[in-house]
């Protein structure tokens, strides 16, 4: 079967479920996962014919994409910040808009050589953690995540993206203090209202986890207000801060940052120009 085939197939089985973009955007990951048909091979070659068994793997997974599963849980991996990210449905799918705070904590600290602590708290697949430590060589990074599961991924991420970092279990609900204290403290954390369930695509809903994505109506800065007080208890005078936010909730968790005695907040948009990430300075006063 030719190339081009495949792909009008493709895009007639995929129509009711992603844009044109998308798909074709799909197909390429596939190819160059199954097949090593680099991206641009389904431009420049659309008669490229493919055998049978090269077939097989890309109709196995159309049945997938049919029932609205990931990509990225098909393939087992996620390219992120210029690394590959083994995941699964036990880790969130890195995305886009946490490049750009990644990008926000590089830029703030200025000098990449500093010797600094840093905690990433609700590690998933690593993504964080890993990028600030391919990017801080001499910084000590530590990663958090109440998951087993969630921490056996992150481990086999750093070691295949060939970088250091020190893995806790933990639930910081119930755990106060760590040794040692931070220099700075980033979080992705749970922040998406239940009612707002219905407005997110069942690629996301139905198969990514529930507990890293969710907080109930009546509590959606329950995570924020664990935060702030476990920055409180884990950063050094000086230290900073940074959060992954629901784009309808910036104002509320900077005046939560301003009750709990940060300073410098400051709220940032994302590469879509929503509000996506905050960051203030803990002072020094320790609860």
């Amino acid at each position: 079967m030719l190339l081009r085939e495949i792909r009008n197939i493709y895009h007639q089985e995929l129509a009711p479920f992603y844009p044109k973009s998308e798909i074709d955007s799909i197909l390429d990951i596939l190819l160059e996962y199954y097949l090593d048909i680099g991206r641009f091979v389904l431009a420049l070659q659309p008669d490229y014919n493919l055998k049978k068994e090269e077939e097989q793997p890309l109709f196995e997974a159309l049945t997938r994409l049919q029932q609205e599963e990931p990509v990225q849980y098909i393939t087992e991996e996620s390219h992120f910040f210029g690394m590959d990210f083994r995941v699964s449905p036990k880790v969130l799918i890195p995305r886009p808009e946490t490049e750009d705070l990644i990008r926000w904590i590089l830029e703030t600290i200025g000098d990449h050589s500093q010797a600094l602590n840093i905690l990433d708290v609700g590690t998933g697949s690593g993504n964080i953690a890993i990028s600030l430590a391919k990017h801080l060589p001499n910084a000590k990074i530590y990663a958090l995540d109440i998951s087993p599961e969630a921490l056996e991924i992150a481990q086999n991420n750093a070691l295949a993206n060939k970088v250091a970092v020190h893995f806790i279990q933990a639930d910081i609900r119930t755990s106060k203090r760590l040794q040692p204290t931070f220099d700075l403290i980033v979080s992705n954390p749970p922040y998406v209202r239940l009612s707002e369930k219905k407005k997110m695509r069942n690629n996301v809903k139905h198969y990514e986890p529930s507990r890293a994505l969710f907080v109930p109506d009546d509590a959606p800065l329950l995570f924020y207000e664990i935060l702030t007080k476990y920055g409180r208890a884990n950063l050094q005078a000086g230290g900073m801060l940074f959060l992954e936010i629901n784009q309808y909730l910036g104002k509320e968790v900077l005046e939560l940052l301003r009750q709990q005695g940060y300073q410098k907040v400051e709220l940032k948009k994302d590469l879509f120009g929503r509000d996506r990430m905050v960051k203030g300075v803990f002072i020094g006063e320790k609860l």
